[in-house]
């Protein structure tokens, strides 16, 4: 999703190199677009608070119970200084969980040692701190992701990747279920499922990743799953985008029966697909395309009206050439017209006064003219900044410009 996580450690790699690849998706199912609209709900005022890799908390593994407790109010307290009113929390970076899961172990990024409970509930806990300060808590999952190594060993005993050794890929160095398996994706469902059920959260959210981003000279290799279950799809393409697709929409169907009021929002990157590559796509030449690569057809979900809100990651300057933030605002806000599906936008926060990036990242000002720009655009209705750690130390002082410039005042959404 971004730098080391947000939504990924591939994030960075993810949407800020993302412009040198490309994606793919498809299938169906049901929803109608429409009745999820909050009707004269106050702007989406988000941030990203990245658990996997330690990337914004806890700090560092091994913290206790109390330390870890402290590090997360001060995140929250931090929210609601900026004036944000929401926070996306995650909750299951590598198939495991910050919360006392039947069907996955404890988060090593807690204790330092997978399966091993930290002394307290952190999305518990986050839910109610949270909307005690007037914030929206949406769960953050990562649908796909095991691990950032490929020794299945090394993962807590009763590990569903242990349990069932045929449902993993390893692939650029990491270990990934198979979205092709059907039970893969009904243990993943159940697994994310369980968060709803037992917590009064406001959403679901997941970043970009579901099929892994391609990794030069290495085949996903799902040969045995598409021999099963691909007959009837033109390509290998087709039948993967189908299988993200079926995730997406079953997903969506079973949040509505067991809570209807919690949404379901989902952040890709950025680029669909190159005008190029389908006159449909926008005028852009990124490296990837979600549709081509990711096998995730995001305007499809859109469109079909399986999701309630979608957070494209638009992790680039205005007037980049590959993939111009003024180019991509006017054609998201274009998808999401008339569908009833909100469109906030994702902003690289992360990327203001990082000496790495080009020369408009130096301005301060720069993430305020994105806001400015998007104010132009009935459909965009809020923003999110990766990431916390970013929003809280605002080393150029880039997110005290937004807020001057465009949070005069509180905006809750929750009384």
């Amino acid at each position: 999703m971004r730098q080391i996580t947000r939504r990924g450690l591939l994030t960075a790699a993810g949407a800020l190199g993302a412009l040198a690849m490309t994606s793919d998706v498809a299938a169906g199912a049901t929803a109608a677009p429409g009745a999820r609209r909050h009707e004269g709900a106050a702007e989406f005022r988000g941030m990203w608070i990245a658990s996997v890799v330690n990337r914004d908390w806890p700090s560092r593994r091994g913290l206790s119970a109390a330390e870890q407790r402290a590090e997360l109010l001060a995140l929250l307290d931090t929210a609601v200084d900026r004036r944000l009113n929401a926070v996306v929390f995650q909750v299951r970076p590598t198939a495991d969980a910050l919360w006392p899961s039947p069907h996955e172990p404890w988060s090593e990024y807690l204790t330092g040692v997978q399966g091993r409970h930290p002394g307290w509930d952190p999305l518990g806990t986050a839910v109610t701190e949270a909307h005690k300060r007037g914030l929206e808590l949406h769960a953050w999952f990562n649908p796909y992701r095991i691990a950032f190594h490929t020794d299945p060993t090394r993962l807590a005993k009763g590990h569903a990747a242990r349990v069932h050794p045929e449902w993993v890929v390893p692939y650029g160095g990491k270990l990934y279920f198979n979205p092709g398996l059907p039970e893969v994706r009904s243990f993943v469902r159940k697994a994310m499922l369980d968060a709803v059920a037992r917590y009064d959260i406001d959403a679901v959210h997941w970043d970009d990743y579901f099929y892994p981003y391609p990794v030069a000279g290495e085949k996903f290799d799902d040969d045995d799953a598409y021999e099963r279950h691909g007959g009837g799809f033109s390509s290998r393409a087709a039948w993967r985008r189908d299988n993200t697709d079926r995730l997406v929409s079953e997903t969506a169907r079973r949040i509505k029966e067991i809570k209807p009021g919690v949404r379901f929002g989902i952040s890709p990157f950025g680029v669909w697909r190159n005008a190029a590559t389908d006159p449909r796509g926008s005028d852009t030449t990124a490296g990837v395309e979600t549709y081509d690569d990711l096998y995730a057809d995001t305007r499809k979900w859109v469109r079909e009206g399986w999701i309630d809100y979608l957070v494209p990651q638009l992790y680039w300057h205005i007037s980049l050439a590959a993939a111009d933030y003024a180019t991509l605002v006017p054609w998201w806000d274009e998808v999401a017209r008339g569908t009833g599906v909100d469109l906030y936008i994702g902003e690289a926060l992360y990327k203001a006064g990082d000496p790495a990036q080009p020369d408009p990242w130096q301005d301060p000002a720069e993430l305020s003219r994105h806001l400015t720009l998007a104010r132009d655009y009935a459909d965009v209705r809020g923003h999110c900044f990766f990431a916390a750690k970013e929003v809280a130390a605002d080393p150029v002082g880039a997110m005290a410009r937004v807020v001057a410039d465009h949070y005069p005042t509180r905006a809750t959404v929750r009384g």
